[in-house]
């Protein structure tokens, strides 16, 4: 049996807990802070500006992330979920999601297309597998990407450092990557000034101001692993998404709040003054008809 027991939501496809050796490792969701735990980012990641999608000259309102964490996902066969060996999946084929609804019912994105969502427990690493299918008869345009909020370990409020962050390349060397742009509003504005994500020492220090100023964003392919480490710098669980054109770290500007969210993406939000068609978005991903776009991410446990 895996060391690893996982439940997932039909409700997003969302995954609800990640749990090994009787300890929880996933935000089980709270109003008070966050009431999601792992959404699927689709077919945004973010927000666009003036929360307008531009799709070959007509527009479509399109809310912060998409509508893919919304959306309740069909079972697959008839389980709740469709288990094979140590995987749960759930595939999108009702009539919201899938190539089964007429092309034109969309009322905020224009594509025909199929998504579906697989989780896989292994014996430390939980593996997380998106398929976008193009169903249309002409490209499609998106971006998707994750948002799972873990809890930090043996939080206390009172501390003055909760935990720490550490950011690896492909190489799997440590970076202190350059940030280039922060949001405001939900969207991207250039720093007056880069800067690194590290002060010193080649950690970042989680305390109760790190996201005073909303998500740090580390762009352009720096980064493709993030190790969040306890208090004694041991590291806890790695994020691992060698796709990822950019990675979001966030928690609520919240007194309290005991998790932090380390955030894979294939997309990024929009600039604040972006005013061009989808596929001009940063980090758009385009999907000739027919064909499969897959989105990988890992989450292991390094305890």
């Amino acid at each position: 049996m895996p060391k690893i027991k996982l439940q997932v939501s039909p409700f997003g496809a969302e995954l609800q807990s990640i749990a090994a050796n009787g300890k929880e490792y996933l935000w089980q969701g709270c109003k008070e802070y966050w009431g999601r735990r792992a959404p699927i980012l689709f077919p945004i990641v973010g927000r666009v500006a003036d929360d307008t999608l531009r799709i070959d000259g007509k527009s479509y309102q399109m809310k912060q992330h998409g509508f893919a964490r919304d959306t309740k996902f069909a079972p697959n066969k008839i389980n709740a979920f469709f288990s094979l060996g140590d995987s749960v999946q759930i595939d999108t084929v009702n009539d919201v999601f899938g190539n089964t609804m007429p092309q034109g019912e969309f009322t905020n994105y224009p594509y025909c297309f199929e998504l579906k969502a697989n989780y896989i427990a292994t014996e430390q690493s939980v593996i997380c597998n998106w398929q976008v299918q193009n169903c249309d008869d002409k490209d499609m345009y998106f971006q998707i990407g994750a948002h799972p909020a873990f809890l930090l370990p043996d939080y206390n409020g009172a501390d003055e450092i909760h935990a720490y962050l550490q950011c690896l390349d492909e190489n799997g060397k440590v970076v202190n990557p350059i940030i280039n742009t922060c949001l405001k509003d939900g969207l991207r504005h250039s720093l007056p000034q880069p800067k690194r994500l590290y002060d010193c020492d080649n950690y970042l220090a989680i305390t109760n101001g790190s996201f005073a100023n909303d998500a740090i964003l580390i762009e352009d392919k720096q980064v493709q692993k993030v190790v969040l480490l306890d208090k004694n710098r041991k590291p806890v669980l790695s994020v691992l998404c060698p796709q990822a054109d950019a990675f979001g770290l966030w928690a609520p500007n919240k007194a309290g709040c005991p998790f932090i969210c380390i955030e894979p993406w294939c997309g990024i939000a929009d600039r604040y003054d972006f005013k061009g068609d989808i596929s001009e978005r940063e980090y758009i991903q385009k999907l000739s008809s027919g064909n499969t776009f897959l989105f990988n991410y890992e989450i292991h446990l390094h305890e």
